[in-house]
């Protein structure tokens, strides 16, 4: 049974350009190549097709998992049977230290149970204010600038870190956004590559090119920080402290020891909301609004939405505001955040008829399962209808994981899906965006995150 069968026809939809699947296997030297340079391009034909898919590779035994109820079993049912995988924290650890991404066992548990207020749907919902003070700032920044080029990926950027200075890092950091953009983007893309290093468990003192390349970005991040909580802590001791996450995260304490989270803990969850936090938001956006240019018949649907939806300050919620949700969440089916959920097995497993040895890897990817034939009708396409009424009812909910699922479940969802919808509508309300004719093919590459190959630059025309 296919999820979320269209309300519309299909055949003249969106359909945007993918790295064509493999028709037969890499050797070693091809597949690390291909790897580094997209880690998108090595996914087999088959993967969109099968279940369950396992074998020997270079990264040893991998089983890849695209049935929503064995996921469930991996990421829900026997969660304590799996942790994340060396790869993923050789990866990112260096640069994001131990916070809430990379952290595991009981420091990740602490970390979790500190962060969850924060988070509360209750909490977001009063967040409603920045975000739509933020989306104005943005839009009368893109109506100064209509009849130019603008770089949408940098504006994306540009206005989530605005909503993180307005919500949960209140009045900091204070340095030049654009610079902040930058060294997030630097550091995105220097470990982004798959290293054969880390592939095969080089030991960490060992040099990586992708890790020299991110130090400036990671002591940019530092000096950041650093500044961040010296101002909070005058602050916190003046009594004058907002309660935010940064603040939070200071005064927090072990509800069975009574400790405080350490100087490194905090500093690492600073640095994973400012340099990963935002990330998902600006990708959302910008693949969003790329999707959008392309389909005239959604873009008008959407700009008619707006228009109804703003109260008399020009204001939005995201109630008011189904078919941008829609379009936001059909956006991270086709561009999910995370392209690869990885997790490494502490004790023997089975998935329905496949062992899974203890120490080997499964692999559930949000990038193939959003586009898996079994699941998807016409998966292809760019379809937000997918996402209203019953079709969205019907949508299996391990077939569709742009936050993951379980324990580790993205903390953030709430936050980062109601700041997109809420931005989103700001933009469509000021602007129309427009992809020039001489814009390079806009493809997907897996840097961490999933962005556009070559960036975003559109032409924008006041509305």
């Amino acid at each position: 049974m296919l999820a979320s069968a269209p309300q519309t026809p299909t055949t003249a939809r969106f359909r945007p350009p993918v790295p064509p699947p493999l028709r037969r296997p890499q050797g070693l030297f091809e597949f690390l190549r291909t790897v580094r340079a997209n880690p998108l391009a090595t996914w087999m034909e088959e993967h969109f097709t099968a279940s369950v898919m396992a074998g020997e590779g270079v990264l040893g035994r991998i089983t890849v998992v695209s049935e929503p109820a064995l996921i469930r079993h991996v990421l829900v049912e026997n969660a304590a049977g799996y942790r994340k995988d060396d790869l993923q924290r050789r990866v990112l650890a260096p640069g994001l230290g131990e916070g809430l991404l990379t952290a595991e066992g009981e420091a990740w548990r602490l970390q979790r149970r500190t962060l969850a207020p924060i988070f509360s749907l209750r909490t977001v919902r009063g967040f409603e204010a920045a975000m739509n003070a933020a989306g104005e700032r943005l839009a009368r920044r893109l109506v100064r600038r209509a009849g130019t080029r603008i770089d949408v990926a940098q504006e994306m950027t540009r206005v989530t870190l605005d909503v993180l200075e307005r919500t949960i890092f209140t009045n900091g950091p204070q340095n030049d956004p654009d610079a902040l953009a930058r060294a997030i983007t630097r550091f995105l893309e220097s470990v982004g590559p798959i290293d054969p290093l880390d592939v095969f468990g080089v030991p960490d003192f060992v040099p990586r090119l992708g890790r020299l390349r991110a130090r400036p970005a990671i002591r940019y991040f530092a000096e950041i920080v650093e500044a961040l909580i010296a101002r909070r802590r005058a602050v916190m001791a003046a009594g004058e402290a907002p309660q935010d996450l940064l603040t939070l995260l200071l005064a927090a304490q072990d509800p069975e020891t009574g400790e405080g989270l350490s100087d490194l803990d905090v500093s690492a969850n600073i640095v994973t909301f400012i340099a990963a936090g935002h990330e998902t938001t600006a990708n959302a956006l910008t693949w969003t609004l790329y999707c959008l240019s392309q389909d005239p018949g959604a873009l008008a649907r959407l700009e008619a939405e707006v228009e109804a939806a703003a109260d008399a300050e020009g204001r939005f919620t995201i109630e008011r505001l189904p078919f941008a949700k829609a379009v936001i969440e059909e956006t991270l089916r086709l561009f999910p955040p995370a392209a690869i959920l990885s997790r490494q097995a502490l004790k023997p497993d089975r998935l329905g008829r496949v062992k899974v040895p203890q120490g080997s890897v499964v692999m559930v990817s949000p990038y193939v399962l959003h586009r898996h034939r079994a699941l998807w009708e016409d998966p292809a396409a760019f379809v937000p209808e997918r996402f209203l009424g019953a079709a969205r009812e019907a949508i299996p909910r391990f077939a569709y994981l742009p936050f993951g699922a379980g324990p580790r479940v993205c903390i953030g969802q709430s936050f980062s899906l109601q700041e997109a919808v809420i931005v989103l509508a700001h933009v469509v309300r000021a602007v129309r965006l427009a992809l020039p004719g001489d814009h390079p093919p806009v493809i997907p590459v897996q840097r961490v995150t999933v962005r556009p190959q070559h960036g975003l630059r559109m032409d924008a025309m006041r509305r």
